[in-house]
């Protein structure tokens, strides 16, 4: 089975097949299979297409876990290898999609040098010239120094390209940011129902999370709705929302919830049709990841014109409550958006931001306004 899988590789590579993906990480998406020993001079790799199923530009290392710089030492989170991406380089893998689909990518990162370290994420060809990203890295939200990010697009074509690439201008042609375990997930297109006039109110439908990584993936800033790897929202805050899972988190319902990390810069929204003087009623849970995120948190809500502020104490160790918003709608389209008041800290000596939950987000038209007095 090895050898199969292997010869599989190295055909795949030689004759540039494009896969069909599944949700999970990409063919060698973790860079497992390397180069070859005549391909390296040191670390830098000297063939655009030595690593298996992917293709090189630029100044790309192959990085082993427990290797040093300077007196850093690098680890990898999941395996033994990574890939470092210097000035102006980029790696790049073709796979097979279903054309008018919605897909997310997720992957690891890590900076290793600078502060403003970023990476620019893009799909081609498409018929959407924005169908790019860049991610800015100056904030890291885990302990380890290493964070998941998504990014989400149309695909146009039934085959695409997903290219990742350090637009960096560093001193140091070398510096850049690690880059490790690439995967991607079919997005569903979420309904509202007359239970939820919201889409994906209860955020089941996401980004795919790495099953070996504790530290939930990094939703980043300004993402519109037509293109959100969390379907219905919109990101519009100068920092990232983090999703987080069941399986290494404390969710008040379901399997997935988003925790606010960033105070007032990290905030959610969506626009839905309502009914001018028509009575609504928004409900929503607000706890903790059970993430040693300690302390008074406040999660402010917004419909339209009107808001609340809810606080929770959090003792670090999960919970939630519930919180309702009764309001009358002003317009034929009402906002609704979330953010946290605060900034918080986990309490391990990290220093790594976190914040409170939101899950379980429904919004409903009243008949009666009476029943809710």
């Amino acid at each position: 089975m090895y050898r199969e899988t292997v010869l599989l590789l190295l055909l795949c590579t030689t004759f540039h097949v494009a896969f069909s993906v599944t949700d999970g990480l990409l063919p060698n998406g973790n860079f497992e299979y390397g180069p070859k020993p005549s391909e390296l001079k040191g670390t830098v790799i000297t063939a655009k297409k030595a690593i298996p199923n992917w293709e090189i530009s630029g100044y790309v290392e192959y990085i082993k876990s427990g290797q040093k710089q300077g007196d850093m030492l690098l680890i990898v989170p999941s395996g033994a290898f990574a890939v470092r991406l210097g000035n102006e380089a980029s790696i790049k893998q073709k796979i097979s999609v279903k054309k008018g689909s919605y897909y997310a990518i997720t992957f690891n990162v890590a900076r290793t040098c600078a502060q403003e370290e970023k990476l620019n994420v893009s799909v081609s060809p498409n018929n959407e010239p924005n169908d790019w990203g860049i991610l800015p890295m100056q904030t890291m939200y885990s302990s380890n120094g290493w964070d998941s990010y998504s990014w989400a697009f149309q695909a146009d074509y039934s085959e695409v390209e997903i290219s990742i690439h350090n637009p960096g201008v560093e001193e140091d042609p070398a510096c850049g940011p690690l880059l490790d375990s690439v995967a991607v997930k079919y997005l569903s297109n979420p309904k509202r129902t007359r239970d939820n006039l919201l889409k994906n109110g209860n955020f089941e439908e996401g980004p795919y999370v790495f099953p070996n990584t504790d530290w939930g993936v990094l939703i980043p800033s300004h993402i519109e709705d037509d293109h959100s790897p969390l379907p219905g929202w919109i990101i519009e805050s100068l920092k990232a929302v983090k999703y987080i899972d069941s399986d290494h988190f404390t969710v008040p319902q379901g399997k997935k919830a988003i925790e606010l990390v960033a105070g007032k810069e990290s905030a959610i929204a969506q626009v839905v049709k309502t009914i001018p003087n028509k009575t609504y009623v928004l409900t929503f849970n607000i706890g903790d990841a059970n993430n040693a995120c300690e302390g008074s948190m406040v999660i402010e809500a917004y419909a339209g014109k009107d808001s609340i502020q809810v606080p929770y104490v959090s003792k670090g160790k999960g919970g939630f409550k519930a919180a309702k918003l009764r309001f009358k709608a002003v317009s034929t389209r009402t906002r609704i958006m979330f953010l946290s008041s605060f900034y918080s800290m986990k309490s391990d000596n990290s220093g790594s931001l976190c914040g409170p939950v939101l899950d379980d987000v429904k919004l409903i038209s009243v008949r009666n306004p009476r029943r809710l007095l």
